[in-house]
């Protein structure tokens, strides 16, 4: 913390970021983070925050809520001024992108 009792953009990064790991994929009982559908987070000195995301599929049955229970729960976060979420297709996600975490919760290491 600073002496304005400001806290830096990477602590606010890394509250996002613990926050985004309470969301899971209702198909899948993994976090959106570990699953790897969290392409990037970027947080602004005025504390706007943009989270660059993907779906598992273009049809994903939650693909209008799940964006926005991100947007609601990081804008929930104590100095988060605004966020927006941004649905990229590219690169499209892939088992690839999971935490290792994420494959031992499924089975697949």
């Amino acid at each position: 913390m600073t002496q304005e009792g400001k806290i830096n953009t990477n602590e606010l990064g890394e509250k996002i970021i613990k926050v985004i790991k309470t969301i899971y994929d209702p198909e899948i009982p993994v976090n959106i983070y570990e699953l790897g559908l969290i392409y990037d987070v970027f947080v602004n000195e005025d504390y706007g925050v943009k989270i660059l995301m993907t779906l598992t599929t273009p049809n994903c049955p939650v693909a209008e809520s799940l964006p926005l229970e991100v947007e609601e729960k990081v804008k929930s976060i104590h100095l988060v001024k605004d966020a927006e979420v941004e649905i990229t297709f590219d690169p499209p996600w892939s088992q690839d992108l999971m935490s290792e975490e994420a494959k031992l919760e499924l089975g697949m290491l």
